[in-house]
C-alpha cells in the first residue's frame, strides 16, 4: 500500500500542476473543487478525519488562549477557529491550510478593542475581509510574497515579545498588572508587584511550561497543549488550589455558535477603524501565504495565492458576523495537519467540525482550565513566533538588512505594529533599489572588451556605451555622468541596450536628456539591440523615434558606411 500511496500522491501533484497552468479562470478555483474532480475515496477520507481530529486537539487550547490574549474571551477564539477555519479550508487556494486565530493578531486586536471596543474590532475584521477579497481578485496574491524576510522576522519577533510580556500577570498570578501601556510599563509594574505573586499559580505555570518543553522535545507527536490542560486542570480542581480559572475570569462566557449579525455600521466608525482593517488584512495575507508556501514545501503541491486571499477574506467576514476574531492560515497547525496525514481541504473542514463538537460537549470542563496554564501555552507560542534562530542568523548578514530587522523589531515593541511594517517595508525597498543600482554598469570605449577588429573599424570620432541592467531612477545620473566622462562629444554615439531588460519613466527621461545633450553637441545617437519591452516604451514616448539598429554589427555598418549629418532630434 505504501508504494500505491506514493503513486497516488504523484498523480495528485501532476493534476494539481496542470490545473494551476490551465488558465486564468483556474486561479480562482478553490482547491476543494480540484480534489473532488480528482476523485475522493475512502482511504483519503480516513486520513483526513484522523488529521482533522489531531489538529482540533492542538487548536482547542490555542484558540482559547489566543482569545484571552487578544483582550476578548476564550469563546471568541473558539468561534473564530470553527467558522473561519471551516471557510478557509472550503474556499481557500491551498489543499492543507488550517485557519483560525493566530498570535500575529494579538497585538492589533488588543489595541483595536481597547480603542474602539469589541464592535469596532468586528467592523475592522469585516472591512479586512473585504480588502482581502479585493486584493485577491486584483492579483495581489503574488505581490504580497515579496515582503522581505527581515521585515517579517522583525515584526513577528516583536509581536512574540509583546505576547510573552503580556502573560506575566496570569503566569505568576499578578492580578493587579494593567496591560495598558508599552512593554517597559508592564515590566515596571511586574517588578514592583513581585511580592504579590500567587505561589499556586506560579508553581502550576512553571510546571506547565516545563512539561510543555519536555513533551515538545522528547515526544513531539503527542498533543502537549491538551495534555498540560487536562493534567493541571484536574490537579487544581482536585486539590482545590487558589488558582484563577477560565470560569472565574469569564463567569458569563457563553459557549456555542451565536446567530450571525452585522456589526454596528456608521461612516465615522468605518473611518476610525479603517487603518486597523488594512493592518489586519496585511497580516492575514502575509501569514496565510507564508503558511501556504511552507505547506507546498512539505507536500509538493502548489497553492493558488489569489484564491487563498479570497478565501481568507470570506472567512474573516463570516467570523465578524458570528462575533469572532480576525483569522488567517496558521503555520504550526498547518504543519501538524500535514504530518498527521492531511491531504485535502477536508482535513481542515473536519478540524472545524471536531472543534464544534468539543465546544458543544465539553463546555463545563473548559471553565476549569487554569489561566496560568494558558499563559504557559502562550509563552510557547511566543517562543515559536520569535524564530530566534532565524533572527540571530539575519543579524549576521549585511549591515543594511540587519538594521532593517532591528528597526522593525524595535518599532513593533516600542511604537506601533503599523508604523513598524510601513517603515520596515520602505527601508527594505530603498535598500533594494540601492543594491540594484550597484549592479547596473555603464561602460564605454575599450572598457567593453569587444573584438579588437571591431574596435579598429570605428572612426576616431565615434564612441560606444553599453548599459548592463535595468535603467531606472536609481541609476539615471550614471547615464549622464557617462556622457560627461568622454569630454568632447563625438560625431556618433552608439548606445548599446541589449542588456537592458526594462526602463521606468525616470530612465526614459534620463535617456531623453542624454539624447538632447548629445544632439546639442552635434552628435548622432544610435540605439542598438533594444529589447521589445524597452522599444515599446520608447515608441510610445517619442513622436519621432530615435535611430535604431537591430544589433551592434549593424550599428557599426551604419557608422562606417554613412557620413550623413545627424537627423533632427526626436521630440518626446
Amino acid at each position: 500500500m505504501e508504494g500505491h500511496d506514493t503513486l497516488l500522491e504523484r498523480l495528485y501533484r501532476r493534476t494539481d500542476t496542470q490545473t494551476q497552468r490551465s488558465g486564468q479562470s483556474e486561479a480562482f478555483l478553490p482547491k476543494l473543487i480540484t480534489v473532488l474532480r480528482e476523485g475522493y475515496g475512502r482511504e483519503r477520507l480516513q486520513r483526513d478525519v484522523i488529521a482533522g481530529l489531531t489538529v482540533a486537539i492542538v487548536a482547542l487550547p490555542l484558540a482559547m488562549a489566543l482569545g484571552i490574549a487578544s483582550g476578548a474571551s476564550p469563546d471568541k477564539g473558539l468561534i473564530t477557529a470553527i467558522i473561519a477555519g471551516l471557510l478557509i479550508s472550503t474556499l481557500g487556494g491551498s489543499r492543507v491550510q488550517i485557519g483560525g486565530p493566530t498570535g500575529a493578531f494579538v497585538v492589533v486586536v488588543y489595541g483595536v478593542i481597547a480603542k474602539h471596543g469589541y464592535d469596532g474590532l468586528l467592523l475592522a475584521t469585516l472591512l479586512a475581509g473585504l480588502i482581502l477579497i479585493v486584493a485577491g481578485y486584483s492579483g495581489f496574491g503574488r505581490l504580497i510574497r515579496f515582503v522581505p524576510h527581515p521585515v517579517v522576522t522583525g515584526f513577528t519577533a516583536g509581536i512574540a515579545v509583546i505576547i510573552a510580556t503580556s502573560q506575566i500577570r496570569d503566569f505568576l498570578g499578578l492580578s493587579r498588572i494593567s496591560l495598558e501601556g508599552d512593554i517597559s510599563e508592564r515590566a515596571r509594574q511586574a517588578i514592583h508587584l513581585l511580592g504579590t505573586i500567587n505561589p499556586g499559580a506560579a508553581g502550576i505555570g512553571i510546571a506547565s511550561l516545563f512539561l510543555l518543553v519536555c513533551l515538545r522535545k522528547f515526544t513531539p507527536k503527542l498533543p502537549a497543549y491538551l495534555i498540560a490542560i487536562l493534567l493541571f486542570s484536574a490537579m487544581v480542581t482536585l486539590l482545590k488550589l487558589p488558582v484563577d480559572t477560565i470560569g472565574n475570569r469569564f463567569p458569563d462566557m457563553a459557549l456555542g455558535i451565536p446567530s450571525p449579525a452585522l456589526p454596528a455600521l456608521s461612516f465615522a466608525k468605518i473611518e476610525a477603524v479603517l487603518p486597523a482593517a488594512f493592518t489586519i488584512a496585511f497580516l492575514a495575507g502575509i501569514e496565510a501565504l507564508l503558511s501556504a508556501v511552507v505547506a507546498d514545501g512539505m507536500t509538493g503541491f502548489q497553492h493558488r495565492p489569489n484564491q487563498e486571499l479570497v478565501g481568507q477574506g470570506v472567512a474573516n467576514i463570516a467570523s465578524s458576523l458570528f462575533g469572532g476574531l480576525p483569522a488567517t492560515g496558521a503555520i504550526a497547525r498547518t504543519a501538524t495537519n500535514v504530518r498527521a496525514g492531511g491531504n485535502s481541504p477536508f482535513a481542515g473542514i473536519f478540524h472545524a467540525l471536531f472543534l464544534l463538537l468539543f465546544v458543544l460537549t465539553a463546555s463545563k470542563f473548559m471553565q476549569l482550565v487554569p489561566m496560568t496554564v494558558l499563559a504557559a501555552i502562550l509563552l510557547m507560542v511566543a517562543w515559536g513566533m520569535s524564530e530566534a534562530g532565524r533572527f540571530v542568523s539575519l543579524l549576521r548578514i549585511r549591515s543594511s538588512e540587519r538594521w532593517i530587522l532591528l528597526i522593525t523589531f524595535g518599532l513593533t515593541i516600542l511604537v506601533d505594529l503599523t508604523v513598524a511594517i510601513g517603515v520596515g517595508v520602505t527601508l527594505a525597498a530603498l535598500n533594494f533599489l540601492a543594491r540594484m543600482s550597484e549592479t547596473v554598469t555603464i561602460t564605454s570605449g575599450g572598457e567593453i572588451g569587444e573584438d579588437p577588429d571591431q574596435r579598429n573599424v570605428l572612426p576616431a570620432d565615434v564612441e560606444v556605451f553599453r548599459i548592463n541592467g535595468p535603467l531606472f531612477f536609481g541609476v539615471t545620473a550614471e547615464l549622464l555622468e557617462a556622457l560627461k566622462r568622454i569630454g568632447q562629444i563625438p560625431r556618433v554615439i552608439i548606445l548599446r541596450l541589449e542588456l537592458v531588460p526594462w526602463l521606468d519613466s525616470s530612465g526614459d527621461a534620463a535617456l531623453l536628456d542624454f539624447l538632447k545633450r548629445a544632439h546639442a553637441g552635434g552628435s548622432e545617437v544610435i540605439l542598438c539591440g533594444v529589447q521589445p519591452k524597452v522599444r515599446e516604451m520608447l515608441d510610445k514616448h517619442y513622436r519621432t523615434p530615435p535611430r535604431f539598429a537591430p544589433d551592434y554589427p549593424s550599428a557599426l555598418a551604419m557608422v562606417v558606411n554613412s557620413d550623413a549629418a545627424p537627423p533632427p532630434y526626436p521630440h518626446p
